[in-house]
């Protein structure tokens, strides 16, 4: 059984499912306007669990590893209801560290029709991740480090995680880089030599032409496969998603007729989806597919977690799906 740790953050979530009519034109795009002095009707209020090393450490293990997270939770209600799920899915908690008198992290989801959503989220104890709290010796000895978003004050562990990679006979590393991560560009000196230990960098569009400083997404894969990194995957919605190894780049569309009721979680899924597929040795067409399918069963449901599928219905699904994966050129 392959062993993986997820790195990052543990949320409960609360989601208040509106109705589409507070969605409202704004600019360019969307927004769900709140009158101020109203009093207005939801239509349904579901608690879950999600954060990125929540979610990929819960998909990871339903996907038949065996899963551990490496995070900071609080003592609290909310932190005792994520210890509770996460034991629940069969993920290991030893190297999770729970604060006392501090609220773990939180988030209210306010959800429309048609995946819409906008978070209000406090990362609470998120923010202590830090070299003292990091499990180093026992992210040794896994096989899949997953690296997901961490707030600014955690990125002070990335030393002893490139150090865990270096070794000989170190782990493989998903990295699915966060906001001040992003800002700091390929070229700040941690950021530098995390790429050239990682075999699978995980961005959407927007995040890729940030990090690498290009303008379009081909100008940004071409930079970030020449910072050392194994595997690109860029993301960008509904349009789909390239990949690349240096040598051979593949797009994967989404699936079709699938109906949106949330997209929490999906970037995680996706994520999930591929390091499973890359840990069983399958090819990248094949990794993209089990991606794909992953995050379109994950936004098919309310929370980040409720649509993770197993290894035997992934394994069923990649045999039974009907998805085009299409070689395209450098």
């Amino acid at each position: 059984m392959n062993k993986t740790m997820s790195i990052g953050g543990a949320t409960y979530d609360l989601f208040v499912r509106t109705s589409t009519d507070l969605i409202h034109e704004c600019g360019e795009g969307k927004s769900i306007a709140l009158p101020l002095g109203d009093k207005i009707k939801v239509e349904d209020v579901i608690e879950t669990c999600g954060g990125g090393a929540s979610n990929s450490s819960v998909g990871l293990s339903r996907l038949g590893c065996s899963a551990c997270l490496c995070g900071v939770i609080g003592s609290d209600q909310w932190g005792e209801k994520l210890i509770e799920n996460l034991k629940k899915e069969g993920v290991n908690t030893d190297c999770i560290t729970i604060v006392d008198n501090e609220v773990s992290s939180f988030s209210i989801i306010l959800s429309a029709s048609g995946g819409e959503r906008v978070i209000l989220y406090t990362p609470g104890t998120n923010v202590h991740l830090h070299d003292s709290n990091f499990h180093k010796e026992e992210a040794k000895n896994v096989d899949w480090v997953y690296l997901n978003h961490i707030q600014e004050q955690n990125c002070v562990i990335q030393d002893d995680i490139v150090d865990v990679l270096a070794d000989d006979n170190g782990p493989k590393f998903t990295w699915n880089p966060g906001g001040c991560q992003l800002d700091k560009g390929t070229d700040e000196p941690n950021n530098k030599r995390l790429l050239e230990h990682t075999d699978l960098l995980l961005v959407n569009a927007t995040e890729a032409k940030k990090f690498t400083k290009t303008e379009s997404k081909e100008d940004a894969m071409k930079a970030l496969i020449g910072t050392g990194v194994s595997n690109v995957f860029i993301t960008e919605g509904k349009e789909g998603t390239i990949a690349s190894d240096g040598t051979n780049t593949f797009y994967c569309p989404c699936l079709s007729e699938i109906e949106v009721i949330d997209t929490t979680g999906a970037g995680d899924a996706f994520g999930t989806g591929i390091t499973w597929a890359l840990l069983n040795g399958l090819s990248l067409p094949e990794a993209l597919k089990a991606g794909t399918i992953n995050a379109a069963s994950v936004v098919s449901k309310i929370g980040a977690q409720a649509g993770l599928i197993t290894d035997i219905e992934m394994r069923k699904r990649l045999a039974d799906t009907n998805l085009s994966v299409v070689e395209i050129s450098n």
